[in-house]
């Protein structure tokens, strides 16, 4: 197929099917739109196929030092790499057997970093030895008491999408994948672990100074962002023969009861869309700093712990970072204009999972939630006609590569039928293993091995309408769900003057809150907002999705009352998804909410993860 000629047999001088062999470096793709801007490499010069590290694990300076040893694939006349790095403090380069190389530095980007050019001279594998700087971008070293146990730091990164090169000189691209190998040594007391296969144990090895040495390997091409690790007073729990779970001790039994569906979730996504070929599945609980509701990192999925609700409502994120260990993980966005490609496929994939889970009715109301959100988000973005409403591209505010991306693969499926579908998808999976992918080699495949030359079939289907246009082609599925009609019902009751004591929500999952606290009008009297708060008990929930949900209504009327529970909750729950939206409310509030937002951004920052604080800090100067 066209988009898969590929770099490694332009450079090895092979033909593209010699090198696809088990034993060559992943392949790369050389399209146009395959051209990666957030990338200082070139990577059909010389690129990287394998990255070893071995860091000292430093909380005294919160820094990492040590060497990282590249394997390089270089054309022949290649006379030097290009590689991504921001803010490292670089000390030497060598060669394998220990001779220096020439390199230099590059002008810093705030955006990309800076280039890292190193003059090869013939070498394929290069060393550098260096140090990360405090504050780098992808790591958040955490103190005691920002931590569930509260007596030991702790210390862990986040890459995606571009923060890796903060702390590992590679090219940091989605589009160049690489296999790798880790050494990390850490104070005696904490543990390591990693998004690759464990080497050295659960407690790893104790050296003569008391230090703890953990070894790891990921034998798989991953892209760089995917190369993950944590550092902390974990322990660990199985839940079956090819799943656990790493927290804090304080957290161990509650995790372990919120993810005991894990293994039925792996074997139900298997049964869809063929093997899982990551080995073991397991997951670690974060700090509530952690950013995200989950990162899909293979091997050890990073989890929020905002989603231990007590009822397992919310292990839909569960299923979604499984899901990725096939869409993302294994077929990989080439570049990040076209980061649909894993989130959109990724979102469908988890509602199927749920559905062969739980049920259709189950996987409905997540998906009509899904509806609400892409709605929303579309108007927010410029409605029909905004150009942040595309796929391809730079997505707006709000989640549309999940949304939109998800209903663009549900519409196919309703056309042509779910077992085509399923079987097209499971095909394109194994025929995609391990390689990155855009949006235009999609639909070269999807043409190729599913419409076959069908011409009405092509014109129903308005792929490139979904793909390259604004807003929401006519037609788009919306899967509505009982369940949350019946909140619906209740919803316009309150919404018509009703009391807040007719609404009984005893029992509502995580989903039905959200579908009602987001359905209420956002302008309330201070009366209303008091009987809904005292009735519900809002401004104490524990569950994180709700407070938040109620947070933004009460900011939105500058319902002073809930400021308490507004200044507790923005310092202890570092979830974007969770708190940006309230920082935005109070800014969208004039001098009242500023005042406010600017007092609960001094008072929580440290609690933030720094792609979080860096987001909030746009959204103060109204960018």
């Amino acid at each position: 197929m066209r988009m898969i000629l590929l770099a490694a047999a332009l450079l090895a001088g092979t033909s593209p099917l010699a090198a696809q062999t088990a034993s060559a470096p992943a392949p790369i793709l050389t399209t146009p739109e395959a051209k990666d801007v957030w990338t200082h490499a070139d990577p059909e010069v010389a690129r990287v196929t394998h990255v070893s590290l071995n860091l000292d694990v430093d909380f005294a300076t919160r820094t990492l030092g040590g060497t990282a040893t590249l394997d390089l694939l270089a054309a022949k006349d290649a006379q030097s790499i290009v590689l991504d790095i921001d803010n490292l403090a670089i000390s030497s380069v060598t060669d394998a057997n220990g001779k220096p190389l020439k390199w230099a530095v590059g002008d810093t980007d705030p955006e990309l970093g800076s280039a890292l050019t190193v003059e090869l001279g013939g070498a394929q594998r290069i060393i550098l030895t260096y140090r990360s700087r405090p504050g780098a971008n992808a790591l958040q070293w955490l103190p005691p008491e920002m931590t569930a146990g509260k007596t030991k730091p702790y210390l862990f990164s986040q890459g995606q999408a571009i923060l890796n090169r903060s702390w590992i000189p590679t090219q940091d691209s989605p589009g160049i994948r690489q296999t790798w190998d880790a050494t990390l040594t850490v104070p005696g007391d904490l543990v390591a672990v990693m998004s690759g296969e464990k080497l050295s144990g659960d407690k790893g090895e104790t050296l003569p100074d008391g230090r703890r040495r953990f070894r790891f390997r990921m034998d798989k091409p991953v892209p760089p962002y995917l190369i993950a690790f944590a550092v902390g007073d974990l322990k660990f729990r199985s839940l079956g023969p090819r799943s656990g779970v790493w927290t804090e001790a304080t957290m161990l039994d509650a995790a372990a009861r919120e993810f005991g569906d894990v293994e039925k979730m792996i074997d139900a996504a298997s049964a869809l869309y063929g093997p899982y070929r990551w080995g073991r599945y397991d997951m670690l609980v974060l700090p509530p700093s952690f950013p995200y509701g989950g990162m899909e990192n293979p091997m050890l999925t990073f989890l929020t712990p905002t989603i231990i609700t007590g009822d397992r409502s919310n292990t839909d994120v569960v299923a979604h970072e499984l899901a990725h260990s096939w869409s993302g993980n294994l077929v990989t966005n080439a570049t990040w204009s076209d980061s649909w490609l894993n989130e959109g496929f990724t979102t469908y994939f988890e509602n199927r999972i749920m559905e062969a889970l739980y049920g259709k009715e189950r996987a409905a109301m997540y998906a009509d939630l899904d509806w609400d959100n892409m709605m929303r988000d579309i108007d927010a973005n410029g409605g029909q006609t905004g150009a942040k409403t595309r796929l391809h591209g730079a997505p707006g505010d709000g989640t549309l590569d999940y949304t939109k991306g998800s209903n663009f693969l549900r519409m196919i499926e309703t056309t042509v039928g779910r077992a085509r579908w399923d079987a097209y998808l499971k095909s394109y999976f194994d025929r995609h293993a391990f390689q990155p992918q855009t949006t235009a080699g999609f639909l070269t495949d999807l043409r190729e091995n599913l419409l076959k030359g069908d011409p009405a079939l092509e014109l129903s289907l308005q792929l490139d309408r979904w793909s390259y246009a604004a807003g929401l082609p006519d037609n788009a599925v919306h899967h509505k769900s009982a369940t949350l009609a019946a909140v619906d019902a209740k919803l316009a009751a309150f919404n018509a003057g009703g009391p807040a004591r007719a609404i009984a929500p005893e029992g509502w999952t995580t989903q039905q809150w959200l579908r009602f606290l987001n359905g209420i009008p956002r302008a309330q009297s201070a009366a209303r907002l008091k009987e809904l708060d005292e009735t519900l008990g809002l401004s104490a929930s524990t569950n994180a999705y709700v407070r938040s949900a109620w947070l933004e209504l009460a900011i939105a009327n500058r319902y002073e009352p809930a400021l308490p529970s507004l200044r507790q909750f923005a310092g202890t729950v570092g979830r974007g998804l969770l708190i940006r939206p309230l920082y935005t409310g109070l800014k969208r509030q004039g001098a009242w909410g500023d005042t406010i937002a600017r007092d609960l951004f001094a008072r929580s920052r440290a609690t933030y993860h720094p792609a979080v604080a860096s987001g909030i800090e746009k959204i103060l100067a109204g960018d």
